[in-house]
């Protein structure tokens, strides 16, 4: 656990006895009898040894993976019509077939592949069972199961029928990063003999529809021995699929089979008929791969004796490493208590653990993807990932560590051939293809903007679950050079205190009707404002946000405009004509870890220039960024050619008000009115709270992206905000709204990217991964203990 915590104590059973909604929601939690199953004491001891462990087992069917599906992959808001199931970061997964889908039983929807960068199905399944009488020559029909049993569990899929005379069990599992292992196991369960011939049917789709555009992907079948490869064809269509010729999805089996291919259907059957007595047992085990290069199809046909000579050892491995999630997470005297958040906390992991990305084209660590449910987010993206690994530190540390190196992987040096003077910066999203600019051909991969600083944050959380100091000192230096890229290419005027822009960029000039760059008379690209005001959004992560809008608000507001940054001479960057909060905010927190970093590291003088810059910055902000009248924090927007300064109250209040209270900056007296406008009803203190534009927000609409839906990481920087000040009933109370209030959390459904503030429905894509981050994050930190995640260096 974290080593603060000086807080809390009796909050928990006070909360239940001063709140009324409070009281509503214990009341609803001790009635969540379904969920209070998960916690009876069964099993082996755990990490702490007066708490009995929570056996993985207990969690079935947590999300629904049922799923019939076609070669439209997508639907509504282009993100996957059914949820899967993947693992240990591989690039394909599977769903459970629909019940009401006969065709489907027997073996494991899809699979979901990944095109390196674009998620398609490539079968509706592609490897199910058959099993015919011998003797009566009769196909046993698993429809007709007395009991059919499509379960997910953590880290496994499983399938059960009972079939009369005979029971059926498949289960799935991933074993690398590329491959997943099935056993299937029959028993004869009549008091007669069974002679019984068992062959494997599947078809692959050869095409790809995308709305209204059919793409031909050109699959095909071949024999291979006792395994059945599907080839791909070489297929370049950027905002839809990537394959190559070398691209593999290959099925292998333990037992001779004989194979019969027609067109792109096969049935494979074992050579040998089976023979059971009564109540003995057969097994067999297929292994399933997909690779995108010849090495690393070799890699995996090397491994598949280690896979099929001792499978048992990995779904003993499995189950281990899935119970050792839960024991770290499942610590402490206080899980008992709240038992009712055990299925959303587990759901959290899965989600994390689905998104989870191997190394794999120009991804050269492990990481987490925002969403492998939608079309348009496999990559990494700078602050989705340290979210994801402030959750990950707690129970996967070494995927968290592997993931922060992702980023840093391309972090700009001096010498770079593309952007040298952006040496330090982390990059908005890296993906498998590189951008045209180094010679990629990746359109999704973006150079134009960084993200919000929050690497720091997630760095230090990682120290504290691991105490890695060699993890510490390989960040530190790149954190620094990080830190500092801010106020070399985003300080316009020199002042420490940062502003939201763009990188130099093509994206940033004006384009004729033919797309050609227009100049001017003196033969430079004409600046397009409009693209960097949007770098500059999605620089601050909040795409659209109100604060943003070009055209201001009132007639003292000039609006956003874009101001040249220059050193020595030439442009290095662009920034807008606002010091925003949250970014500053953000900065003076990583400030606060750089410097414990720096105190364990011994920079005793870095030590000392970070707490005089942090110093100076949070008296800037108490000072310049605070409205006393309405009691909220906002940008602050200043001028190219002096120092008057506008404190942008006219243009509402958004999230970025809170993070001075989540920086631990603002004063005492400033955290209460905070605090008054996040528990205002008619603000933030909405049916799911945190919106991102205040309810009172002349903008405010609650599904239009970062104009009014609930973004369960700033929701998390609330919720801490909270914490920090010593109102902690409040963030108990905003909490449970979260857990109770989003559609479908505490049931099956998936976990959203944001949730409309009016009536907790999921909205955007599902799946989402700092959604998940931070359900995780407020079930440890709030729920069972009193530990912000936040920087206490200058408290």
């Amino acid at each position: 656990m974290k080593k603060r915590g000086w807080k809390r104590s009796f909050v928990v059973s006070l909360c239940i006895l001063v709140m009324p909604f409070i009281v509503l929601g214990c009341e609803n939690e001790k009635n969540s009898t379904s969920n209070e199953a998960n916690v009876s004491s069964e099993g082996d001891t755990g990490t702490n040894s007066d708490i009995a462990r929570i056996n993985v087992d207990r969690f079935a069917n947590i999300l629904d993976l049922s799923a019939n599906p076609t070669e439209e992959a997508h639907g509504v808001y282009e993100t996957n019509k059914f949820n899967h199931f993947s693992d240990l970061g591989a690039w394909h997964g599977y769903y459970q077939p629909a019940k009401d889908n006969k065709k489907l039983l027997g073996g494991f929807a899809g699979p979901l592949i990944v095109s390196e960068e674009y998620p398609v199905n490539l079968s509706d399944s592609i490897n199910r069972i058959q099993i015919t009488n011998k003797e009566t020559n009769e196909q046993y029909d698993l429809s007709k199961s007395k009991d059919i049993d499509l379960s997910s569990y953590p880290g496994r899929l499983e399938q059960k029928y009972e079939l009369g005379d005979l029971t059926l069990d498949i289960t799935l599992i991933f074993v690398s990063n590329r491959t997943a292992l099935i056993r299937t196991n029959m028993v004869n369960t009549d008091e007669e003999s069974l002679e019984l011939d068992i062959s494997w049917r599947g078809s692959v789709f050869n095409s790809v529809i995308d709305g209204n555009n059919t793409l031909d992907i050109g699959t095909s079948l071949q024999k291979d021995g006792n395994a059945i490869q599907v080839n791909f064809s070489n297929v370049r269509e950027q905002w839809n699929y990537f394959a190559t010729d070398e691209v593999k999805y290959y099925i292998s089996h333990d037992k001779k089979i004989n194979t019969e291919i027609n067109g792109l259907d096969y049935i494979s059957s074992l050579e040998d008929s089976v023979s059971l007595d009564p109540g003995e047992t057969f097994e067999t085990y297929t292994t399933e791969s997909y690779t995108f290069t010849e090495d690393e199809f070799s890699q995996e046909q090397e491994k598949s004796s280690d896979y099929m000579g001792e499978p048992e050892s990995h779904f003993k491995d499995n189950k281990q490493r899935w119970q050792g999630y839960l024991d770290k997470t499942f610590t402490g005297e206080k899980v008992r208590d709240f038992p009712q958040y055990q299925n959303a906390v587990v759901k959290s992991i899965e989600t994390l653990m689905t998104n989870w990305q191997s190394p794999a084209g120009a991804i050269k660590h492990d990481g987490i993807v925002p969403s492998m449910s939608y079309k348009w987010f496999m990559g990494m993206w700078s602050w989705d990932s340290w979210k994801a690994d402030v959750a990950l530190a707690e129970f996967n540390p070494d995927l968290a560590k592997n993931n922060v190196r992702a980023l840093f992987d391309y972090q700009i040096k001096s010498d770079d051939n593309v952007r040298p003077q952006d040496e330090g910066v982390i990059i908005d999203a890296i993906f498998y293809n590189q951008n045209s600019s180094r010679g990629g051909e990746g359109g999704n991969w973006n150079e134009r903007n960084s993200k919000p600083p929050l690497s720091a944050w997630a760095v230090w959380n990682i120290y504290e679950e691991t105490n890695d100091k060699e993890f510490l000192e390989e960040m530190y230096p790149k954190l620094m050079d990080y830190h500092n890229w801010w106020y070399t290419n985003r300080d316009h005027d020199n002042n420490g205190v940062a502003e939201y822009g763009s990188m130099v960029s093509e994206a940033n000039w004006k384009t004729d009707e033919d797309g050609k760059v227009i100049k001017d008379k003196k033969g430079q690209p004409e600046l397009n404002d409009e693209a960097i005001i949007e770098a500059a959004a999605w620089e601050s992560g909040m795409d659209n946000a109100t604060r943003f809008d070009k055209e201001g608000i009132g007639e003292d507001d000039v609006g956003v405009k874009v101001f040249e940054n220059k050193r020595d001479g030439e442009v290095v960057g662009y920034s807008i004509n606002q010091e925003s909060v949250d970014l500053n905010s953000y900065l003076y927190a990583e400030k606060g870890f750089l410097k414990l970093m720096a105190a364990e590291l011994d920079r005793n003088e870095d030590e000392k220039t970070l707490s005089k810059d942090a110093s100076k910055l949070k008296m800037y902000i108490q000072e310049n960024m605070y409205d006393k009248e309405s009691g909220y924090f906002y940008d602050l927007q200043i001028n190219d050619d002096g120092p008057e300064t506008k404190l942008l109250v006219n243009r509402g209040k958004g999230t970025e008000g809170w993070l001075p209270l989540w920086a631990n900056l603002a004063t005492d007296e400033q955290a209460e009115t905070v605090k008054d406008n996040i528990m205002d009803k008619d603000k933030f203190n909405t049916y799911m709270p945190f919106p991102t534009a205040s309810k009172d927000n002349e903008k405010f609409s609650p599904s239009d992206y970062w104009r009014g839906p609930v973004w369960l990481d700033q929701a998390l920087f609330g919720i801490e905000a909270l914490q920090n000040y010593g109102f902690d009933i409040e963030a108990i109370e905003e909490t449970k709204k979260l857990f109770y209030h989003a559609e479908g959390l505490m049931g099956n459904a998936p976990i959203h990217e944001n949730y409309n503030p009016l009536n907790g429905k999921g909205i955007s894509t599902k799946n989402f991964s700092w959604s998940a981050a931070t359900y995780y994050l407020l079930y440890k930190n709030n729920i069972l203990s009193n530990n912000p995640t936040t920087q206490d260096a200058f408290k």
